[in-house]
């Protein structure tokens, strides 16, 4: 087990950023950790790291308690967090050697490391000369240059071009075949193409923890309507099969059902009988977007 999390909870004051967490990471997985902004991504993935204690519950990282042997942890996990942290005045190579410095590592890792992450065109640089993307790429490669066995990457992605997308992309699905890699991200279809399980977390709690393929099959039926009126929740409480009701604004709901039925001519029979007009009747795909969407709204 690469990851255990047990009953984890972390208070900012009086406010529960994190509320009674728990899940399991086994090697060699790629696990999205997902949420809105404020639902205590970052916030984990800084307890994970031994760079926040919890205050409640345990935290193990490749057999060793965040808390009791945290040099252990920091020396195990490679770390690439939300605002990259560079020093824009450095080359390339001083900025690794700077970190390589730290971990006793040798000039022959650096090199492996540059062309790991595609950095060899650019290693010459400063970085203050680097794109977005190259930046991002030196970021990954001081995370990855003391060969942790985990990989937490906070918004790996984040200012990203599509083609920089796509090449970041590639270099984290290569380095996910060999270690465990726990990335967070708000871009659904990022997630869709490199992990193999998902994690969301809402308002601290988390709301799913399954397979991707689990949950794109066994999503339940999530059907978008707009109302000429007003409807009161408990009213559409009476819809036959209906499992959660999520107002988006106005008189516009996501209403979801536990049935492969198709459940439009149904919401649109309820309407009739209540004196009201359906303005919009769309049922959504299974996508990853439409089932964050219901989860968090």
């Amino acid at each position: 087990m690469s990851i255990l999390v047990k009953n984890v909870s972390k208070f900012y004051g009086k406010q529960k950023a994190l509320n009674k967490v728990s899940f399991k990471i086994s090697g060699g997985e790629i696990v999205g950790f997902l949420g809105p902004n404020g639902a205590g991504k970052s916030t984990m993935m800084k307890i994970l790291t031994s760079y926040l204690n919890a205050n409640e519950g345990t935290v193990i990282v490749n057999g060793f308690d965040v808390l009791t042997h945290d040099l252990d942890v920091k020396k195990s996990v490679g770390y690439l967090p939300e605002h990259n942290p560079l020093y824009l005045d450095l080359y390339i190579k001083e900025y690794l050697n700077f970190h390589a410095d730290i971990h006793h590592i040798s000039n022959e890792r650096i090199n492996e490391v540059i062309g790991l992450v595609g950095l060899s065109p650019e290693k010459g640089k400063k970085i203050s000369q680097l794109s977005k993307g190259y930046r991002q790429r030196v970021g990954l490669a001081a995370a990855l240059l003391h060969n942790p066995e985990v990989l937490i990457l906070d918004e790996p992605t984040t200012g990203l071009d599509p083609n920089q997308l796509a090449e970041i992309r590639s270099l984290i699905k290569e380095i996910g075949k060999t270690k465990t890699v726990l990335l967070s991200t708000h871009i659904m279809q990022e997630v869709e193409a490199m992990c193999d399980r998902v994690i969301i977390i809402n308002k601290g709690k988390i709301v799913a923890d399954k397979k991707l393929s689990d949950l794109l099959e066994n999503q339940e039926q999530i059907i978008e309507v707009e109302f000429d009126l007003r409807v009161e929740k408990e009213l559409l409480k009476t819809i036959p099969n209906i499992e959660s009701i999520n107002n988006i604004f106005d008189n516009t709901w996501a209403l979801s059902f536990d049935t492969k039925k198709d459940m439009r001519p149904v919401i649109f029979d309820f309407a009739k009988s209540n004196g009201l007009r359906t303005l919009l009747l769309h049922q959504k795909t299974n996508s990853l977007e439409s089932l964050f969407q219901n989860l968090t709204s």
